[in-house]
């Protein structure tokens, strides 16, 4: 982790303050530095979301020698950015306990305050993924009744959305019944907030999908969810299977941090794999690069549809404030993605309504008979 500075607003280009707060703008803020393509991606992709929404403005965290000159070759962020000058940078390499402690001065942390003090609805980094989550439980602090926060991920799907939800992917590689429940609930949020799902499906992965298989937690889990289904304003299909994280069945898949994250790990290097492979075939001979040109549209088509790039966004669920962590890798496209999807979480004021279906299950696990209440 770099050394940082004390942050101070920085202007517009002019030196005044930017009117990033306007009536009917929603704030973003953005951790600028610590992906791997550097504060010209950011730049870039936070550009061209502005040029495609007029209701998003953003505060900028990073050094201000350079984000000022970047930001000053975009006109549409001229007075829609305003920028946070803070020269310390959290690296891949950082621990996170190393960043609680001494990360004051970078832009992750300047990026997670502006979220706290109400200056913005949501962050957006492409930074290391613990430190991100390690800071945000911090410096946002969890929800009321939520004991692990989660990582949501959308994965291509044959819903009619094109995407299921599943988390959590790596937030935390434990999660007993009590949090797979929480999991469902947030999932549940999340797809009828974000994705327009009325009444979401929810599924509990598993190694099958009888209800005598998995583990004692799991079982206890499918009980929990089971119950809640009736006033969580969700439907829940019961156990369902790898098989099922692309396909039709359910819309938001539960599990914990750990299979959550190897499945995720998993499914994009399956996804690489036949990128690679396709490209191989269609090169193989004259016939195969003729047989490439006829299908170059549906071809188009399909990378279109499974363009992690398009995509790309976790989002942190179960804390005072939405953070989207964007890929480290992200270009101009992936930061896109992740602001668009930000704008429109901040909009629904998901964080705000997930509070609301978590203190509500509570309040009625408190109110519930003793002998049907679940044990501590």
């Amino acid at each position: 982790m770099s050394d940082g500075t004390d942050q101070t607003p920085a202007g517009p280009l002019n030196g005044g303050a930017v009117p990033v707060a306007e009536p009917g703008r929603i704030v973003i803020s953005v951790d600028a530095m610590g992906g791997d393509r550097g504060p010209g991606a950011v730049v870039a992709g936070i550009a061209k979301a502005a040029k495609a929404n007029p209701d998003i403005a953003f505060l900028l965290h990073g050094p201000a020698d350079q984000l000022t000159r970047a930001v000053s070759r975009r006109k549409m962020l001229r007075d829609r950015c305003e920028i946070r000058d803070c020269g310390g940078v959290v690296t891949m390499e950082d621990k996170p306990s190393q960043v609680m402690r001494h990360g004051k001065g970078t832009s992750m942390w300047s990026c997670l305050e502006s979220v706290r003090d109400g200056e913005a609805k949501v962050a957006v980094s492409c930074g290391n993924t613990g430190a991100l989550m390690a800071l945000s439980m911090v410096r946002l602090r969890k929800i009321p009744g939520v004991n692990r926060p989660a990582i949501a991920v959308l994965w291509p799907s044959r819903n009619p959305s094109g995407f299921n939800v599943m988390l959590d992917v790596g937030a935390d590689v434990r999660a007993d019944e009590e949090d797979l429940l929480q999991y469902a609930l947030m999932g549940a949020s999340y797809a009828r907030n974000g994705m327009h799902i009325d009444r979401p499906r929810i599924g509990l992965l598993n190694v099958g999908t009888e209800e005598n298989k998995g583990r004692a937690e799991l079982k206890a889990a499918h009980d929990l969810i089971e119950a809640e289904a009736p006033g969580g304003k969700f439907d829940f299909v019961g156990f369902v299977e790898g098989g099922d994280i692309p396909g039709d069945r359910c819309d938001v898949i539960v599990t914990d941090g750990f299979t959550g994250n190897v499945a995720l790990k998993t499914g994009e290097g399956t996804a690489k794999l036949i990128g690679d492979l396709l490209k191989e075939a269609f090169k193989f001979s004259p016939l195969s690069r003729i047989a490439a040109l006829l299908a170059l549209t549906s071809m188009r088509r399909l990378q279109k549809r499974i363009d992690p790039r398009r995509v790309n966004g976790g989002v942190f669920l179960g804390l005072n404030g939405t953070v989207v962590k964007s890929h480290g890798s992200a270009d101009a496209t992936g930061v896109e993605a992740a602001v668009n999807l930000a704008f429109q979480l901040a909009r629904q004021d998901l964080t705000s309504k997930i509070k609301a279906r978590v203190a509500s299950a509570g309040a009625a696990e408190q109110d519930a008979p003793e002998e049907t209440k679940v044990a501590e």
